[in-house]
């Protein structure tokens, strides 16, 4: 379990993060989301001790980041997946890791295995991909086997194989019992696999409730196809059900399927097309965020 509490971090005047509140539950995956310069990059640097808030703190388990005595064994993370030393090969990158952190030797090739370097083992990282390197950081973040994965946008670089591998191991992990805490901009992708949301934009916090909550707030479009376009318009705005035409097509919100079709049959109604549609998380997302966005579209 993370605990964030009240955390805020100013720069002068610039207030970055403003009382940020919210806990990341074991054994699901939460996603951090928000626009450029929401204040999510902060955030993860006084998670791990790399920025010192002004005010609050971060817990694991009741226990700061920075009382720790054994840290990487508990929080592994990655905020800077090019943070490694270009002439050093993968393996001995992984050892210089595992040695300042006491951790055994052996963790070195395991994890080369698990994030499927093994044949890159022995190359130097400054010939890397940017995808081998998000690799090569996912793999010092589980040198020390923790309960917690930090990651900041680790998908960047990756391509299609491997961003479904990493949706699977941070499955695979937060099914087993651990802790996966992960900020991406591809909201179709963390759609896919988040259990739970936290959403900030101007610094605060906006939302932390599961995935299907956030999706819960968009509204539900009913489309219908008829050659009764405006006889079935008038009927439906009869029955305060909010509807726009386009020809023979009519849009209704505020209602569901099942009583569109229902009043359809009701009144004898022919349809050509019936269909519901659901506002997609990333158009939420844009809804929630827009108006704290440091750029917006004019």
């Amino acid at each position: 379990m993370i605990t964030v509490s009240n955390l805020t971090k100013r720069y002068g005047s610039r207030v970055a993060v403003s009382d940020m509140t919210f806990d990341v539950a074991p054994g699901r995956v939460t996603g951090f989301v928000g626009p450029n310069g929401a204040g999510k990059s902060t955030t993860m640097r006084m998670m791990v001790g790399l920025t010192r808030p002004d005010h609050g703190d971060v817990r694991y388990h009741g226990v700061s980041y920075t009382r720790m005595q054994h840290p990487t064994r508990v929080v592994g993370s990655v905020l800077d997946a090019g943070a490694m030393h270009p002439g050093r090969t993968a393996r001995e990158h992984l050892r210089a890791m595992a040695a300042l952190s006491s951790i055994a030797a052996r963790r070195v090739d395991e994890v080369l295995h698990e994030v499927g370097l093994d044949t890159a083992a022995d190359q130097r990282a400054g010939g890397f991909s940017l995808g081998m390197r998000q690799r090569l950081a996912l793999a010092g973040a589980l040198l020390g086997e923790p309960d917690v994965l930090l990651l900041d946008e680790p998908s960047n670089g990756l391509d299609p194989d491997g961003i479904r591998w990493l949706r699977t191991s941070l499955s695979d992990f937060a099914d087993q019992g651990g802790t996966v805490f992960v900020s991406s901009h591809l909201i179709g992708e963390l759609a896919m696999f988040a259990h739970d949301l936290v959403v900030v934009g101007g610094g605060t916090l906006l939302a932390a409730e599961p995935v299907a909550a956030t999706l819960a707030r968009g509204e539900t479009r009913v489309v219908v196809r008829t050659p009764d376009a405006v006889e079935f318009g008038r009927l439906l705005d009869r029955h305060d059900i909010g509807v726009s035409a386009d020809g023979d097509r009519l849009t209704a919100t505020g209602t569901t399927l099942t009583a569109v079709s229902q009043l359809a049959f009701d009144h004898r109604i022919q349809m050509v097309e019936i269909t519901e549609v659901s506002r997609s998380l990333e158009e939420i997302l844009l809804d929630m965020t827009g108006a704290s966005a440091e750029f917006a579209a004019a």
